[in-house]
């Protein structure tokens, strides 16, 4: 059975903890089909929140390791998405 699976990455604040987050994409970046990142920014704000979205792909297992080792990052809120063809 095919899977689809998306991640969603809530961070709370982007300057203290997008170090963390970048290695851990880093680390798993094989499993990375598709990255899409989102925060606010208008004339003279930059938001510190921001959502990541991921498109994986390849072994489930390490999809599951990924998102285990965000969720281990303080800060960090993550929700998935899995649809089965």
């Amino acid at each position: 059975m095919k899977e689809t699976r998306i991640l969603g990455i809530h961070i709370n604040n982007r300057v203290s903890d997008a170090t963390k987050v970048q290695e851990t994409l880093t680390t798993y970046g094989c499993s990375i089909k598709t990255r899409l990142g989102l925060h606010e920014v208008v004339n003279e704000y930059c938001s510190t929140t921001g959502l990541i979205l991921l498109e994986l792909t390849g072994d489930v297992n390490e999809s599951i390791k990924l998102e285990n080792a965000l969720l281990a990052i303080e800060g960090m809120d993550v929700q998935k998405m899995v649809f089965r063809e």
